[in-house]
């Protein structure tokens, strides 16, 4: 697994149109009115890597197995939904888990397709989803903290600190994203799983005309993205939805092509959040299959090893290591090794992104 990813935002910015185009399928109804979506609806895809494609024809591959990035997808979320308005907040739960959020944001104007708000207006719309996050998060910490107090118990005075600390800056109108976290903080606060903490892309979905310049409210939300220390991708939903029906990869590239672009929006998505979440891939390649895998920057090489199988890190010799430039200017692990190319790495090796790598371990 890459990643895994939950889709906010207001009803009727797109999110079902692009969560059914990112998975390519249509589990989440994706219908002109408000709360279309009834329940959580989660979806999986693969991550387009032209490298891994590659390697595996080299090495004449039996099967390509990609990373994936695993995608939740709830109701839109109104002003009040902490408190019970529309459907978002029964599913808020559903996104505790994830590792990041795309936010996803209205930014085309269509007198057809109706917004909650009458007009549009990306930052208000912003700020209206982010104070229902907030809202959130403080009432399960002021219930936390509620429990804390009835017990009393002086040697839970570090997580008081943290509960404080958190609820006083939630309060004050700011995510805990731009929260500077001791260790204590979080210790306590990977417990609870805050939304509000988690790494936020922004995905503007424009019109299929404004793919490439943008507009108006593009720009202001990049600058907001920026106050934010966030990122920011631009998408059409329209778009997306035409390339995922396409089931040829050359016609769709050829169609990408044609709209000028040189990826898909799912690919800038995907690349907007391995850099948000500081992620890597490295693989492995052989005749049965080969393997993307999605590790942290700055890992060692017995941790990429576990992200394979336990056994693999809680028994690591070394690794075998082709860079994945040189493993295709040698034409594979032969050539590589002959050429010099092949390294023993051990413990202490940090992971290089496209490192290809065969791992021994003895359990």
């Amino acid at each position: 697994m890459g990643f895994n990813c939950g889709i906010v935002g207001l009803p009727n910015v797109g999110k079902s149109t692009l969560f059914n185009a990112l998975t390519q399928t249509m589990a989440a109804e994706a219908m002109n009115y408000p709360f279309c979506t009834i329940e959580p609806n989660i979806g999986r895809v693969g991550v387009p890597d032209p490298r891994l494609f590659k390697l595996a024809q080299i090495a004449a591959s039996g099967k390509i197995i990609p990373t994936q990035i695993e995608i939740a997808d709830i109701a839109g979320l109104v002003k009040g939904a902490s408190k019970g308005e529309g459907l978002g907040n029964q599913f808020l739960g559903h996104i505790r888990g994830v590792d990041a959020i795309l936010h996803i944001v209205r930014c085309f104007d269509n007198g057809d397709i109706t917004h909650v708000n009458g007009n549009i207006d990306p930052i208000r719309d912003i700020e209206t989803v982010e104070t229902e996050l907030m809202l959130s998060d403080l009432e399960s910490l002021k219930k936390k903290e509620s429990s804390i107090a009835k017990k009393n118990n002086p040697e839970l005075s570090a997580e008081k600190n943290s509960l404080q600390k958190f609820i006083d800056w939630l309060e004050s109108g700011k995510m805990l994203n731009l929260l500077n976290f001791t260790e204590d903080d979080n210790f306590f606060s990977d417990s609870m799983h805050l939304i509000t903490k988690k790494p936020i892309l922004y995905v503007c979905n424009v019109g299929e005309n404004e793919i490439i310049s943008g507009n108006s409210y593009t720009k202001s939300v990049e600058d907001f993205a920026k106050s934010r220390n966030s990122s920011v991708v631009t998408v059409s939903a329209a778009i997306e939805s035409e390339i995922a029906v396409i089931r040829d990869e050359n016609e769709k590239f050829e169609y990408i092509q044609s709209l000028g672009l040189s990826e898909s929006g799912l690919a800038r998505i995907i690349r907007g959040g391995y850099d948000l979440l500081d992620l890597i891939t490295f693989f492995t390649v052989g005749p049965l299959e080969a393997h993307a895998w999605t590790t942290g920057k700055g890992s060692k090489a017995p941790a990429a090893a576990g992200v394979i199988h336990t056994d693999f890190e809680r028994g690591f010799i070394c690794a075998e290591t082709v860079s994945y430039d040189d493993y295709v200017a040698y034409n594979g692990e032969v050539g590589a090794k002959s050429a010099g190319k092949m390294r023993l790495e051990g413990k202490e090796y940090i992971v290089n992104d496209g490192d290809v790598f065969h791992f021994r371990f003895n359990v």
